[in-house]
Formats: structure tokens, C-alpha cells, sequence
């Protein structure tokens, strides 16, 4: 018995023949099936119509890794030679460094251009007889006056430089023992600013002599000699370390710069001011002595007295407080 809403079976229809005239067409060939598929993992039903996950095959080790461990397991042994790192290291990238960038190029260059140049003025426009009461090696003086800025200004900029252009992230993750950097660039620049200032100064100083001697120059002493030369090179060199100690507390050029200028020049324009109150005279006295200007004078030993010895000695202590403090907050800050 059959309901309203069950359907009736139908017969399949009969295959049709090709049309009359035209002759049988063969049957498509059979198209290969795909491949068998993986099942679905043990114990998880499969899913109609979703595709299995590929298998991922194992990543192989990398190269290099012997016994097939991975780099820096157990077992394992760089094929590049490690060596460690030392103060040598250290000296040979900042040397790199301050030779191969223009600040040093330039800075000493006008700071020997100052010193010979105003040297070589001096000498032209004068005469023997100029020289009755003091010796003509004493003509670099007045350009060193000016050159001293050339070389704070380096000093300033070997520290800052890095920190103004971001570079310094770099040297500390090569170098992570940050003193140790400090500490090169301190070695490099002394020796570098040292040597440029002393042989510009004994240059000046034997222009000087060549061109003025005679029975009414006064002759320059051996002492005197090793003031206008050694001694002027080691004060201004001393100047330009205190300005990379100063340069790497305040991690700013223009501050450090502005600050190494005011420790220069103020005592110069204050001390005569200070000279009015009777309470200030002694300071205002002090820092006549050791300023920077009276500084170099006595050690080229314009007048007849001191030697310089004493304010070079002030000035060693100062630089080394200041260097002293810059490698013990050089550790403690992030960057």
C-alpha cells in the first residue's frame, strides 16, 4: 500500500543510441583517480570532506654541527677559532676609528694651522732685537692659545660622536666590558693629540729660531726647549682628555663642548673681577695661576720664574678624577 507521500520507483531510462547516419562514438577513455589518501590519525574519526593535515617532515641539522647536534649542544665545536678579547682589541678598533673619520682630520688640521700659521706671523713681523728679554721659541705660544679649542673639541667628539649617531650600541655589544672602551679611547686620543701637538710646536719653535739669532737673541735653554715642546703638547693633550671625560658623563656634544669652554675662558674673565673684594682676592689669585691662558705661558716660560710643573701637576689630578669618574658611571648606565 502506498501513502500520498511516498514516490512511485521509476524505471531507468533506456540508453540512447547515436543518431541514424552517423557512426558510433567510442567511450571515453578512464581518467586515472586520485591517489590513496592518508586516513585519519588512530583513534580520531575522520571528517567528511576535510582534507588529512600534511605531514611536516624533521628539519635537518645545520651544517657544520657535527654527530648531526644542533649549534651550541652538547658535543658541539665551532669551526671558526674563538679567541678572547683584550685590551689590544680594543686599542686597534678605536685607533680604526679616530684615523678614518674627518673630525680628526680636521680639527688638528686647524689646530696646526692656528699654532704654525700665527707662529710664522709672529716670526715674519718681528726683529732680533724683539728678542732681548726672551727666546723666539717661544712664537707658537700665542697660536696654541687658539689650537687648544681644535683639541678639546676631539676629545669631546671621539666619545659623542657614538652616541649622536647611535654607532655606540654597537661598539658596546662587541666590547661588552664598557671601561675597557673608555679606557681605549683614552689611551688612542692622548697619543694621538700628543704627538700632532708637540711636533707642530717644536716645528714652530725651530722656524723661529732659524730665522732670529744672532749674538742680541737671548738663547733658549734646554729646559726651556722641552716646555715650548714636550711641555706645551702635554698640557693641551691633558686639556683634550678631560674633555673626553667630560664628553662621556654628559653623552652631548654641544653640552660638553659648552663646558670644557666655560672651564677655560671663565677663570681668565673672572679672576680680574673677583680681584675688586678684598674676601675673593685669593681666589681670584689661584685661578690666575691656573688658568689655561697663564698655564701655558709659564710653561713656555715667557718670564723668567716657574716651569710649569705645577700647573701641569693640577691639571693631571683634575683629568684623572674626571677619567676615574667616567669609567666607574660608564658601567652602571644602560647605553
Amino acid at each position: 500500500m502506498t501513502t500520498p507521500y511516498q514516490q512511485q520507483p521509476q524505471a531507468p531510462a533506456a540508453p540512447q543510441g547515436p543518431p541514424q547516419g552517423h557512426p558510433p562514438v567510442p567511450p571515453p577513455a578512464a581518467q586515472p583517480g586520485p591517489g590513496p589518501q592518508p586516513g585519519p590519525p588512530s583513534g580520531q574519526p575522520g571528517h567528511p570532506g576535510q582534507q588529512p593535515a600534511q605531514q611536516v617532515p624533521p628539519q635537518a641539522p645545520p651544517q657544520g654541527a657535527p654527530f648531526g647536534g644542533f649549534a651550541g649542544g652538547p658535543g658541539y665545536v665551532s669551526p671558526i677559532p674563538v679567541r678572547r678579547t683584550h685590551l689590544g682589541h680594543a686599542l686597534a678598533a678605536e685607533w680604526t676609528k679616530i684615523r678614518t673619520v674627518r673630525s680628526t682630520v680636521w680639527t688638528l688640521s686647524i689646530m696646526a694651522l692656528l699654532v704654525f700659521g700665527i707662529g710664522f706671523l709672529v716670526t715674519s713681523f718681528t726683529s732680533g732685537s724683539d728678542y732681548r728679554g726672551t727666546s723666539p721659541v717661544t712664537n707658537g705660544l700665542f697660536g696654541l692659545m687658539l689650537g687648544q679649542i681644535c683639541v678639546i673639541t676631539l676629545g669631546v667628539l671621539v666619545v659623542t660622536s657614538e652616541y649622536g649617531t647611535g654607532l655606540i650600541r654597537t661598539t658596546f655589544t662587541a666590547a661588552p666590558q664598557r671601561h675597557r672602551v673608555l679606557l681605549a679611547k683614552a689611551m688612542v686620543f692622548f697619543t694621538v693629540s700628543f704627538t700632532v701637538t708637540t711636533a707642530v710646536c717644536a716645528l714652530t719653535a725651530l722656524l723661529a729660531s732659524g730665522v732670529h739669532s744672532g749674538p742680541e737673541v737671548a738663547e733658549a735653554t734646554g729646559e726651556q726647549w722641552a716646555g715650548v715642546t714636550v711641555g706645551a703638547g702635554l698640557y693641551v693633550s691633558l686639556l683634550g682628555l678631560l674633555s673626553l671625560a667630560i664628553g662621556s658623563l654628559l653623552r652631548h656634544s654641544a653640552g660638553a663642548i659648552t663646558a670644557m669652554l666655560g672651564l677655560v675662558l671663565l677663570p681668565t674673565i673672572v679672576a680680574p673681577l673677583l680681584m675688586i673684594s678684598e674676601s675673593m682676592k685669593p681666589l681670584a689669585e689661584t685661578m690666575m695661576d691656573y688658568n689655561a691662558v697663564n698655564s701655558l705661558m709659564t710653561i713656555h716660560q715667557v718670564s723668567a720664574g716657574e716651569d710649569g710643573t705645577k700647573q701641569l701637576l693640577v691639571l693631571a689630578g683634575v683629568t684623572l678624577s674626571a677619567l676615574i669618574a667616567a669609567l666607574a658611571v660608564q658601567d652602571q648606565r644602560d647605553v
